[in-house]
């Protein structure tokens, strides 16, 4: 009988052990890591551009920091051990039959996240090149409102000028300035103009194309833009895209487009920032008013500062014992500030070095 128990425990002891053994870690993870890791690396861009906007109010130099890998390892270790004593007959010198089982399990987990700071070639690209023309508008043509778009992105288009700032200096838009982005919009809503990238040698040009039929029904808003612009499209309605403050002919579109930087520094000159600081000469003097008559002359994005930050916010950093934040509830704020974020992607215009080849053991 002692000799049958002793089987039965030593028998469950392997398959216990073998159990483990043929457990995997990896699989379960995926779901948690990923959404996690996920939200974690947003937010921290949120607060990372977001406290850059602040830094330059203040006269400070941005600096970047881009998450280029997270690498998550997990180990699990089990000891099991176990022991017994069996007698046929018990007596005061020979205790009854008694069996031991002990055990112990270790967890670990080792992300390995790699920190890449922006500097050199890469921060030319991204901060100081202007965004391609090509690009703003190929994200007008995905369906983005292109008088947001154009807002924040171009500093003139055909010589005609947006509102910009320029240290303490600001330059007001143009009379027609902000009519035309009213009248692109019309046309894009109707359909009136569409955009298609051509391959000339080595450069890839863009085109737009402006469509009679469709702009018939907003002719007025057709009719304002040539004229605006100085425009007479060619066949099939073709118009070339360039970069510069000036066109060539009345047959492109020369747009004088923001450096992340710059874009950067208009939404800077928009912060609500304390106004002890503004006195003291630590922050710029504040070149939007949110109480501006014309809504397009007020901060592309509203930034309010304090002592404590909501608990609200969308997002929220601390600079010199003061809070920075955009409300949760504020909307158009959150719209321009996910643009801004995207605009760093358009920026980004040399090839990407090659990620490296990473072999994880599994314990």
């Amino acid at each position: 009988m002692a000799r049958r128990r002793s089987a039965r425990l030593a028998g469950g002891l392997v398959l216990v052990l073998a159990a483990g053994g043929c457990a995997s870690l990896g699989p379960a993870t995926v779901t948690h890591d990923r959404a996690n890791y996920i939200t974690a690396v947003a937010d921290s861009w949120k607060e990372q551009t977001l406290m850059n906007v602040v830094r330059l109010r203040y006269g400070d130099a941005p600096s970047f920091v881009d998450v280029s890998s997270v690498i998550s390892s997990y180990t699990f270790q089990g000891q099991l051990s176990a022991g017994g004593q069996f007698n046929s007959q018990a007596t005061a010198s020979l205790p009854p039959n008694s069996a031991m089982v002990g055990g112990s399990a270790g967890y670990v987990d080792r992300p390995t996240i790699t920190y890449t700071p922006v500097a050199g070639d890469k921060f030319a690209r991204s901060l100081l090149r202007p965004i391609p023309p090509s690009a703003i508008f190929e994200l007008i043509q995905a369906g983005y409102p292109s008088d947001r778009v154009l807002q924040l992105t171009t500093r003139a288009i055909n010589g005609v000028y947006n509102r910009s700032t320029l240290g303490k200096d600001t330059r007001p838009a143009d009379r027609d300035f902000y009519p035309l982005l009213d009248a692109l919009r019309a046309l894009q809503l109707s359909g009136a103009v569409t955009m298609r990238l051509e391959q000339r040698g080595a450069e890839e040009v863009g085109i737009l194309v402006f469509s009679r039929k469709a702009a018939s029904a907003t002719n007025a808003d057709y009719q304002f833009v040539l004229r605006a612009l100085g425009l007479r499209p060619g066949e099939g309605g073709e118009i070339n895209l360039a970069f510069g403050a000036q066109p060539r002919g009345d047959r492109e579109i020369a747009v004088l487009s923001r450096s992340m930087l710059s874009l950067l520094l208009e939404v800077a000159n928009g912060i609500e920032a304390p106004d002890a600081h503004v006195a003291e000469g630590r922050a710029q003097p504040a070149g939007r008013s949110a109480e501006a008559p014309d809504p397009r002359d007020r901060p592309l994005v509203r930034i309010l500062s304090g002592a404590k930050a909501p608990a609200d916010a969308y997002a929220a950093v601390r600079y010199r014992d003061t809070w920075f934040w955009i409300r949760d509830d504020d909307l158009a704020s959150k719209n321009a500030f996910t643009f801004l974020m995207m605009f760093f992607s358009l920026a980004e215009t040399g090839i990407a070095p090659a990620a490296p080849v990473i072999t994880i053991p599994a314990n």
